[in-house]
């Protein structure tokens, strides 16, 4: 197993990594549901913005790439 695998199986990462997915699940679902409802634009593009924001912490934990998902929870 390389490293990046032993560090997400080490409980915290993956732990965050299971967060982040269903936190993005939830997120994308509501963002459909308040679309149904007829919400304007600005409040779905708030969601859009978390959702892409969420993608991009997922990236970076998935390509180990640490720089890139502290700079994105920085935001």
């Amino acid at each position: 197993m390389g490293a990046h695998a032993q560090e997400l199986s080490g409980g915290t990462g993956f732990q965050e990594l299971d967060e982040l997915v269903l936190h993005l699940k939830g997120l994308v679902l509501v963002r459909k549901l308040q679309q149904r409802r007829g919400a304007d634009e600005q409040e779905l593009g708030m969601y859009g913005a978390e959702i892409e924001r969420v993608r991009a912490r997922l990236a970076g934990l998935l390509s180990g790439d640490q720089r890139a998902a502290a700079e994105v929870n920085a935001e």
